[in-house]
């Protein structure tokens, strides 16, 4: 059985890793069929790349991906574009589909950095309060 999953590189406590398709069998670090995308977490925004013509190929016939990789896909839309595709919608309306995805990616995105703007504000004001207490 085919697995699309993460194969973990870069430097020791710094990892990177490339999306792959590989045997169920071989080990985590091993030998793949084919690298499929790559992922690393330590950017900001973390980047994400994907090939998904060769995603779709592997899908379609029978590759499995793992919970991690299946995130990622969710996160990126390539689950949802699949479904569509599956549900054999036409080019306009998946079109259509994808670009709101788009949008509600991005004014959430917005709305987290916001959120976390406001929690660091307010913790701000706790130890300012904390300060003046304890200085009373």
């Amino acid at each position: 059985m085919v697995k699309l999953r993460l194969k973990r590189m870069g430097k020791k406590n710094i990892p990177i890793y490339k999306i792959v398709a590989a045997d169920a069998r071989s080990p985590r670090d091993g030998r793949f069929i084919e690298a499929v995308g790559f992922y690393n977490p330590h950017t900001e925004p973390m980047t994400i790349e994907l090939q998904e013509e060769r995603i779709l190929y592997w899908l379609k016939n029978g590759a499995q991906p793992t919970a991690t990789v299946r995130s990622l896909f969710k996160r990126e839309g390539l689950l949802m574009k699949i479904r569509l595709i599956k549900a054999k919608v036409t080019d306009e309306r998946l079109s259509t589909e994808m670009q709101k995805f788009v949008d509600s990616k991005s004014t959430k995105a917005d709305a987290d950095k916001a959120r976390k703007l406001r929690q660091k504000q307010n913790k701000d004001k706790k130890k300012e309060e904390k300060k003046e207490e304890s200085k009373a």
